[in-house]
């Protein structure tokens, strides 16, 4: 029959202990208001202020980012890698088309980039518009 009684008295004493006191909670208030300002944006990319292109778009519709990262390589290239390596011209943007629409390997290594048959010529030429103006060339 005591235990009956002491539970509840135990678990009131918890929740009164973990609402603390009263008179710091100002100075936390304020100490945490002025840490909200500083905030760690590391992992923001640095164009995401920036509104989405129509290929950007469409990458995030897709898997890319599994295998690709817009600035360190993973499984593939890093978009920039990528953009460095091929001219932003009308051959390069259909070749590479094509490369994200039929898969293959060779050109970065052994791993082969699956095949996209569901993306369409004039998506897969949107998302590599947007790949090749990753280049600090253009």
């Amino acid at each position: 029959m005591k235990k009956r009684y002491l539970a509840p008295f135990v678990l009131s004493a918890l929740f009164f202990a973990a609402c603390g006191g009263g008179s710091n909670s100002g100075e936390q208030q304020a100490s945490t208001s002025e840490t909200e300002h500083a905030a760690d944006n590391s992992m923001v990319s640095p164009n995401a202020d920036k509104p989405m292109t129509k290929g950007q778009e469409l990458m995030a519709q897709q898997d890319c980012k599994t295998c690709h990262k817009e600035e360190m390589k993973l499984v593939g290239p890093s978009f920039k890698d990528i953009a460095g390596k091929y001219p932003n011209n009308e051959e390069n943007v259909d070749k590479l088309a094509d490369k994200i629409i039929k898969g293959g390997s060779g050109n970065w290594g052994e791993v082969a980039m699956l095949p996209h048959s569901n993306i369409s010529k004039d998506d897969a030429k949107e998302m590599v518009k947007y790949i090749l103006s990753l280049s600090s060339a253009n």
